[in-house]
């Protein structure tokens, strides 16, 4: 058994490839989540869930059997597969006499400091109300062009995990854990039970994507346990084929992989580290002394260039002359403003800017890249 210490609330994601079948949704495999989940919920948990599905259901809807990467496309086989999914959550969750909720987010909404707080206040209304909150990406409106995607479910859930304050996320899969090799080609293949790491190696174990309609595999789920790790949130990737994996896996039984949590950053510095960056800005030696060492609040006369477009309020990136990201912080300047006072001194600001702040950030706004 392993000790994953006080548990109470639970994120768990659900792959595509558990919900799919040849004619769409894989009911029995919806009734066998909400079964589980609605067992955890009697012995106390709060359990919120990612589900994927969206995009695949709505192909199979349209007949369109071949990977969907042409974005109008993919926004079209969200639209149409969305209520399938939910439908199908609603019906399985009916019949334990639980009521789930569908929460439909894009990257802005959790970059967004407002639109995050308003997103944590809903969901814990709705986790108070006895609802089970059904996370997914809203991908009719999602595009890589305007930097709002995740880029899969696996740390989509990690994100949601981390700003919830989850205190264990659950990735269900096809595949019951991390091997060393392909255990579907590689018979010498050992299931990794402990990862208190993700170092390189483990990384190199993480080969392949998905299916025709995921986006993810080994390494996205691994990439997502470092997200939760941060946010002092253990992961466990587990086969959601087996019996009972999820229920089991949540009471500590040894099955799958389990990826410890580090210590959990503070809610304002998770937000921050799990912020998409707006823009960054270069700094000598000097300041990157003073930041990593002497943990001193950033001047602009350290700053030699500025990079991107953002406002004063941003998330940004604080790279190193050799362009090293060592920090991320929040701007107190907007990016024209420090392209024209990078460099000087503090005296000078007032005079170029009137009353502004005499610094670019501080250290309560900021935390260390490792």
């Amino acid at each position: 058994m392993r000790d994953l210490g006080k548990i109470k609330t639970v994120v768990v994601k659900v792959g595509t490839n558990l919900l799919s079948s040849k004619t769409g949704i894989d009911t029995e495999r919806i009734c066998d989540i909400a079964d589980q989940v609605s067992r955890l919920r009697d012995l106390g948990y709060y359990v919120l869930i990612v589900s994927s599905g969206a995009i695949g259901m709505g192909a199979k809807a349209l007949k369109h059997n071949n990977p969907v990467k042409h974005i109008p496309l993919r926004q079209a086989c969200a639209a149409i597969g969305n209520p399938l999914l939910m439908t199908a959550y609603q019906e399985a969750f009916a019949k334990h006499k639980l009521i789930c909720g569908q929460v439909l987010i894009t990257r802005n909404v959790l970059n967004n400091r407002t639109g995050y707080n308003n997103m944590r206040a809903a969901v814990t209304t709705l986790l108070q109300l006895g609802v089970v909150p059904i996370f997914n990406e809203n991908d009719v409106v999602s595009t890589s062009e305007i930097n709002n995607v995740f880029g899969d479910n696996d740390r989509m859930s990690a994100y949601v995990a981390s700003k919830i304050d989850a205190d264990l996320l659950v990735l269900m899969t096809d595949i019951d854990g991390v091997y060393t090799g392909n255990p579907k080609t590689d018979p010498d293949a050992k299931l990794i039970g402990e990862i208190p790491e993700i170092s390189p190696e483990i990384f190199g174990y993480a080969k392949g994507a998905g299916s025709t309609f995921s986006t993810g595999g080994m390494k996205t789920k691994l990439l997502a346990a470092q997200i939760a790790q941060k946010g002092g949130c253990g992961t466990m990737i587990i086969s959601g084929y087996e019996k009972d994996s999820l229920v089991r896996s949540v009471l500590g039984e040894s099955i799958g992989t389990y990826i410890l949590p580090e210590k959990r950053l503070a809610q304002r510095q998770r937000w921050i580290y799990n912020t998409a960056s707006a823009g960054s800005v270069i700094v000598d030696e000097g300041a990157e002394k003073a930041l990593t060492v002497g943990h001193k609040s950033l001047l602009p006369s350290g700053i030699k260039n500025v990079e991107g477009v953002f406002n004063d309020g941003d998330v940004i990136d604080i790279k190193t002359t050799d362009k090293n990201v060592i920090m991320k912080a929040i701007t107190g300047f907007n990016s024209s403003d420090l392209l024209r006072i990078m460099g000087h001194s503090t005296k000078d600001i007032a005079k170029m800017l009137g009353d502004v702040p005499k610094v670019v950030f501080r250290p309560e706004d900021s935390v260390y890249i490792d």
